[in-house]
């Protein structure tokens, strides 16, 4: 468990413009996610997430202006996810001011992603982001847990389970665990699946996908994770970063 428990904005960004509805009154132009960026920072996150949605490469440019841009006015680690697949993609977004990369399907189809982008930055730059969900259907695994692509709309058949230990093995720094069937919900965090990951791996978790609330968020971090995520709660400022922390204090964690 590490020190502080981090809490982290995630804002997905399409064709350098923030997707899912942002609702702030101060902000001149919601779809900035510079703006919002900056706005998150002055609220206290520890940490910010984009995740670029866009999928075709031609748009990697304008990702690349956007983190740089960010990076000139947040002063917390940011963390680049979404159509990373080589070191060449992790060197391009670290040089523009990016800590930390997320890897997702590419990792899945050529697990040596992981390493070679460990042993080239450190382990500490490589975030591996699994979209997990019980079974369904045919699949079938020991966990029950399986990994999915496209959002939650593909199947893999993988063990989750097996999948966060073997990337811990090739060097992952950290999971971010996100819950395909809590994900939308805002029911709250689905903490068996925190709960069977932590039992397998040492690196922290960043808990995502179901929260709906202020008081959702230490049931997450009791079942094990170091970290939670949100997106919408804190876009249409159902709950504000400030609100989280004091939910975590009176639980008796110590955030920053």
């Amino acid at each position: 468990m590490s020190l502080a428990i981090r809490v982290i904005p995630c804002l997905d960004v399409d064709a350098g413009r923030v997707v899912k509805g942002v609702h702030f009154e101060n902000l001149r132009d919601a779809g900035d996610p510079v703006e919002l960026a900056a706005e998150y920072y002055r609220q206290g996150a520890d940490e910010l997430t984009f995740l670029d949605v866009t999928a075709s490469s031609s748009h990697r440019q304008t990702m690349v202006d956007v983190v740089s841009r960010t990076a000139e006015q947040i002063f917390i680690p940011l963390t680049v996810g979404g159509g990373v697949r080589t070191p060449e993609d992790v060197d391009s977004l670290l040089r523009c001011g990016a800590d930390k990369v997320g890897v997702n399907t590419a990792a899945i189809n050529d697990p040596t992603l992981i390493s070679r982008v460990a042993d080239r930055f450190g382990n500490q730059v490589l975030v591996l982001s699994v979209d997990a969900r019980r079974e369904q259907g045919e699949q079938h695994t020991q966990s029950g847990f399986e990994v999915t692509t496209m959002g939650g709309r593909k199947s893999t058949g993988i063990d989750a389970i097996w999948w966060v230990k073997r990337a811990e093995e090739l060097g992952a720094g950290e999971i971010l665990l996100n819950s395909m069937d809590a994900d939308g919900t805002q029911q709250g965090f689905d903490l068996e699946m925190i709960r069977a990951v932590r039992k397998e791996v040492n690196i922290p978790i960043i808990a995502s996908g179901g929260a709906g609330k202020a008081a959702d968020f230490p049931p997450a971090i009791e079942a094990g994770a170091d970290a939670v995520l949100a997106a919408s709660i804190f876009h249409y400022g159902k709950v504000t970063i400030g609100e989280v922390k004091d939910e975590l204090r009176r639980a008796g964690y110590t955030v920053r």
